[in-house]
């Protein structure tokens, strides 16, 4: 753990102690979390912004770019993913937050280092509750901040809520401003909600952007269940004067609510996606069941069925060619097979391993 600042290891037990009594939930902000030189490493082998990288929800390119594969960003990032991997520190950071066992994702599914151009914002959301390759628990965020003198006016500052959906006075928000070599270490489920508001650089600061690393960690169980989901957002509301009676609306107000529609439209035209491939998934549920149905009653006629007398082979000069298999097959086998067929080449069989196991087993 040698890039991490010694100074940060050694306040474990306060830390310990500012993670375990934080509102809104489990959180906990560390400032020069790496050494210097080393969080310097990170920001100058950071990748440029990729467009192909930069793929929205609704199949646009965005302003937020997501580089996932971590170890080809450069030795720097070669040691942060070797320090991500290591015992010694998922064991510290469990200490830190009361989570044991925690589990590094080498395939950096949603982490890895984040770009957010000017005009970018992240709408308060929770994450996603499971792994989609392991099916772990997600349990932690970790993000660490690369902006030198980044300044809260500029937004981008991560803020996080009790509960967006309660009025503003209701709601209970800790923002902590993304500058150089901050870390931030959050506990996620259903009600860990954050995001950040829009990016706004001024015009003397349009070269820069809101740079940072992010790492999650997981546990193959939790005590507390959480039914499974993917991330949850929370569209930032209207501003209530702009749709008070009289109100004229300047160019600025006229632009926000514009962008409120298109927001609200894409959002919809993500829930009708994501309906319709529901449907389809459950058709595809349905079709492999019957083929299970059919599968299962198959296997116990087989199982069933009288076993064959005992034939005497007679030795003969020239053996007769051996017939195929199809050739052999009984009709009853030969539908047990292609139900076999069936089975392997649905669509929703690909996310079923353990049933894929069971018919490896009737094969042997």
């Amino acid at each position: 753990m040698d890039i991490i600042n010694s100074e940060v290891e050694e306040k474990l037990a306060q830390l310990k102690q500012r993670f375990a009594s934080a509102e809104p939930f489990g959180h906990v902000v560390i400032d020069n979390f790496f050494t210097e030189e080393f969080c310097q490493a990170l920001l100058d082998q950071f990748p440029s912004f990729d467009e192909r990288l930069a793929m929205n929800e609704n199949g646009q390119v965005g302003r937020k770019a997501v580089n996932e594969k971590v170890a080809q960003l450069g030795p720097a990032y070669r040691q942060i993913d070797q320090l991500a991997s290591s015992e010694s520190f998922r064991e510290w950071i469990g200490e830190l937050t009361g989570i044991d066992n925690l589990l590094y994702d080498p395939h950096y599914f949603g982490g890895g280092s984040h770009e957010n151009l000017t005009g970018q914002s992240l709408d308060v959301h929770v994450d996603f509750t499971h792994h989609p390759v392991t099916n772990w628990n997600r349990r932690l965020n970790l993000i660490v901040y690369l902006n030198h003198d980044w300044r809260p006016e500029w937004g981008g500052n991560i803020e996080l809520h009790k509960n967006p959906r309660l009025p503003a006075e209701q709601d209970e928000t800790v923002t902590v401003t993304p500058v150089f070599n901050r870390a931030v270490l959050f506990e996620t489920h259903n009600h860990s909600w954050h995001g950040f508001k829009q990016v706004a650089l001024p015009e003397s600061e349009s070269h820069r952007s809101r740079k940072s690393f992010a790492l999650y960690f997981y546990t193959d169980d939790r005590e507390n269940k959480v039914r499974p989901h993917s991330t949850i957002y929370v569209e930032e509301r209207v501003e209530p004067s702009l749709l008070a009676p009289g109100h004229t609306l300047s160019s600025a107000d006229s632009q926000a609510l514009r962008n409120h529609i298109t927001r609200r439209d894409h959002h919809l035209d993500r829930l009708y996606k994501n309906i319709t491939d529901l449907m389809g998934q459950l058709q595809d549920a349905r079709e492999y069941i019957e083929h299970l149905k059919r599968f299962e009653r198959e296997v116990e006629r087989l199982r069933r069925r009288p076993a064959p007398e005992t034939v005497v082979e007679v030795p003969q000069e020239e053996p007769l060619p051996e017939p195929s298999l199809q050739e052999s097959e009984t009709p009853r086998e030969r539908m047990l097979r292609e139900e076999l067929e069936a089975i392997e080449n649905a669509t929703f069989w690909k996310m079923t391993a353990p049933l894929r196991a069971l018919v490896s087993k009737f094969r042997k």
